[in-house]
């Protein structure tokens, strides 16, 4: 018996209908075993209920046409860059940066070797 849930599919093919998509089609018992949740009968009940509900929302927001009117965006407030331009300023010299470092080599910081 093939026990994909419906959620692995509603994310892996985001364009398909989910007419007919409800709380049988979600497995509830799968996910939360995979989540590691000690749920009750109750909390079972309870979350497929609101699995149900969110996929029927899911349902109408799919049915919405928009048109070409609508560009796609990432996000829903226009966002500028707002980081400063870069300046050339006064900083350290290398001797001063390596000055207390504990291991120093070619002017370079040495440091342990963590990658093998």
């Amino acid at each position: 018996m093939n026990r994909t849930p419906a959620l692995v599919l509603l994310i892996s093919r985001p364009s398909d209908n989910l007419v007919g998509m409800s709380e049988e089609t979600f497995d509830i018992h799968y996910v939360a075993k995979l989540a590691r949740l000690n749920l009750t009968e109750e909390e079972f009940k309870t979350m497929g209920t609101q699995v149900a509900q969110i996929l029927s929302y899911v349902e109408q927001l799919q049915s919405v046409e928009l048109g070409d009117d609508v560009a796609p965006t990432a996000h829903p407030i226009p966002m500028t860059n707002v980081t400063r331009p870069d300046a050339v300023k006064p900083s350290l010299s290398q001797q001063e940066a390596l000055c207390n470092a504990p291991a120093q080599g070619n002017g370079l910081f040495m440091v342990p070797k963590i990658v093998e």
